[in-house]
């Protein structure tokens, strides 16, 4: 009899001890949140609900324990009353999952989804990362020598490591000390970080960064088209700017659009295209491989222009915009850094090769959109062919970009500073289609006023490119998981952060002053 008391006994204070110590951790947790660490964000409150809920089921689970003490007669597995006091539900439902709330709702919410594969997810960031911005790479080398290679291979590893852990912060442990997914995009990250004195200053922030780049990707697929089209037929009385009207006279149905399923089909069929194009350039080099300058190739950098570089190759690397949604969306989440890995190796090896092969052929004579240095008749063909994968290009930012306009000026969940621009069947008002009208000229007039390649591709990239891959990335990772990070993990974090924020700030400021002097003294591509 005096064994079973004492077993009883036993069993009731450690009951006692480990769900208060689970309250003391909730404690902790609510304090850390509110003074800004590990902020809570809207999709994280449920999470945060348990830790709340901690009180009550201390004392809810205490009294099932001794009721089911009483009943067995004193028998009581010490472990069990565990289980049962830290999960019973206040419904009297029966006890909770194992996983997290929110890893559970993200599970039977995307359960109907099509998954994709790794190797499919890769071929969206190839997409992203190896697409017509790669033509404006020799240029850079031009201006940077062998330290514009180097580049191209740094700016490879970092923006696969900033992805990577830009994924790290969409996920959470559980009470099991299991990863969870508690957000699903970069704003959802953003906002994270602002919470909770300003919850939704960093989604405002990420959206303006999106935009300004979506909109500036359509802008330079105008300016290429203008570009390519005077220089492939340059006996024709037709100007750039003239055939950027043409172009943009082509994309206007894109006002009209709903759904990307018109113009996904050609996704493939562009991706080709591009592929061959690359392969006919290269081939024309390396059959001008015995007049290759390699004395050209400097050492030493033009501090004026470098900056600007240091821009484009930036640019051509952006994918973290869709990272979050492409993670979310693949069979296995797992093989995510295998995959990132893989494709910025190809990338960077393609891109490296390819810069160096043309600017060797060209040397100084490298034009900032590298066809134009092709010879009349193969230009000709080949500018054409790219002119139509700008062309075809061009509805997938410009869609994405009025998707966020709208989302956030329009469709807020009441809280938007406009009306509706849809009406009550889902079709677009005339006045909201005159908006994407607007936007389709205002990318024209951007393009005929500001029709340089290189500056407007270093600008876009020094501004929102080293912004959205460098140092958002490594700034929310050490607000968000600064006490599960390692040393040299911050070291890489602040790092790349000063780094980033040096070339954002000098390749803007470059960028702008090209520009100027662009306009001062009529300086034609």
């Amino acid at each position: 009899m005096a064994h079973l008391i004492r077993h009883k006994i036993s069993n009731k204070i450690t009951n006692a001890v480990n769900t208060a110590s689970n309250k003391s951790q909730a404690k902790v947790s609510g304090v850390f949140a509110r003074l800004g660490f590990q902020a809570a964000t809207d999709e994280e409150a449920v999470g945060f609900a348990e830790c709340d809920d901690l009180d009550y089921d201390y004392r809810q689970g205490m009294r099932m324990a001794t009721l089911q003490t009483d009943e067995a007669g004193g028998e009581v597995d010490g472990e069990g009353g565990l289980e049962g006091d830290s999960h019973y539900q206040r419904d009297g439902a029966g006890p909770r999952s194992s996983r997290g709330s929110t890893g559970t709702c993200e599970e039977l919410g995307s359960q109907d989804k099509p998954r994709i594969t790794a190797w499919e997810a890769g071929w969206n960031v190839t997409n992203a990362i190896q697409g017509m911005f790669v033509l404006g790479l020799p240029y850079a080398i031009l201006h940077g020598g062998y330290l514009g290679l180097f580049l191209i291979i740094f700016a490879a590893v970092v923006c696969c490591y900033t992805g990577k852990i830009l994924i790290a912060c969409l996920y959470e442990e559980n009470e099991d000390g299991e990863l969870v997914r508690v957000r699903d995009s970069y704003v959802d990250i953003a906002n994270a970080c602002c919470a909770p004195r300003f919850p939704a200053l960093g989604g405002h922030v990420v959206n303006v960064a999106q935009i300004i780049e979506l909109v500036m990707t359509c802008i330079l697929y105008v300016v290429v088209s203008g570009n390519l089209m005077y220089n492939s037929f340059p006996g024709l009385p037709v100007s750039q700017k003239a055939w950027s009207v043409v172009a943009t006279a082509a994309l206007l149905p894109c006002a009209f659009l709903k759904n990307l399923k018109a113009v996904s089909k050609f996704s493939l069929l562009c991706t080709l295209a591009h592929f061959v194009i690359n392969v006919l350039v290269i081939a024309y080099c390396l059959s001008r491989a015995h007049d290759w300058a390699w004395e050209k190739v400097k050492f030493y950098i033009d501090v004026k222009k470098f900056p600007i570089s240091i821009g484009i190759i930036v640019f051509s690397y952006t994918s973290q915009i869709f990272l979050p949604s492409l993670e979310g969306n693949m069979q296995n989440p797992k093989e995510f850094h295998c995959m990132m890995d893989w494709t910025h190796i190809a990338a960077c090896v393609l891109k490296g090769l390819f810069a160096l092969v043309a600017y060797l052929t060209w040397a100084d004579a490298t034009k900032e959109v590298i066809t134009d240095n092709l010879p009349a008749g193969i230009r000709a063909w080949v500018n054409i062919f790219l002119v139509a994968k700008a062309l075809l290009s061009y509805p997938l930012p410009f869609f994405a970009a009025v998707e966020v306009l709208e989302k956030s000026l329009f469709q807020d969940g009441g809280q938007a500073l406009f009306p509706n621009c849809y009406g009550p069947g889902g079709q677009l008002k005339s006045w909201g289609l005159s908006l994407r009208v607007g936007l389709v000229v205002f990318t024209l007039l951007m393009a005929i006023f500001v029709p340089h390649f290189a500056l407007l591709m270093g600008l876009t990239g020094s501004l929102t490119g080293a912004g959205l891959c460098f140092l958002l990335p490594s700034l929310f990772h050490l607000k968000l998981l600064w006490r599960k990070l390692l040393w040299h993990q911050v070291f890489f974090d602040v790092s790349i952060f000063v780094i980033g924020g040096i070339c954002s700030i000098s390749g803007f400021i470059h960028s702008i002053e090209g520009l100027i002097e662009a306009f001062r003294y009529n300086i034609q591509d």
